[in-house]
């Protein structure tokens, strides 16, 4: 009897082991926020940064936005288990609020079905412009 429990001890450990097993994925960050820029001011591009927290090749299959305004990149090659990789975020910066989704497919076994949502937020505003008579008058004034 001992036996037959220390063999389904053995059993349970080694495919609780085997399951954390594989590549894992772990962002710096998930959200990343412009703040208020203009388009003026910035290009609109951001980076996720993540490790591979695993002990096998974490490869990302595909990487999605929300619209067309928002072109991801992923990274071409396979990152090492301890390296760490990159997903850069061109955002095009037409004015308004920004609220848009990067959808990362990958071979993680940390994340459910190998998927992770990242998030950009922020507001692009149009760039005051000053009429140069009107500066002149109120300089002339004081």
């Amino acid at each position: 009897m001992k036996r037959i429990l220390g063999l389904v001890a053995v059993m349970v450990i080694s495919a609780a082991s085997y399951a954390q097993s594989g590549a894992k994925i772990e962002f710096k960050s998930e959200t990343i926020d412009y703040g208020t820029v203009s388009k003026e001011d910035d290009n609109g591009l951001r980076v996720f940064e993540f490790t591979n927290t695993g002990d096998a090749d974490l490869v990302i299959t595909d990487v999605k936005s929300t619209c067309g305004c928002t072109v991801p990149t992923k990274p071409k090659d396979p990152i090492k288990p301890g390296s760490t990789g990159k997903i850069e975020v061109k955002y095009n910066m037409n004015p308004g609020p920004i609220r848009k989704t990067i959808t990362v497919t990958s071979n993680a076994t940390n994340v459910a079905g190998g998927v992770v949502a990242l998030k950009i937020k922020g507001d692009v505003v149009k760039k005051e412009e000053v009429n140069i008579l009107q500066k002149k008058k109120t300089l002339l004034e004081n």
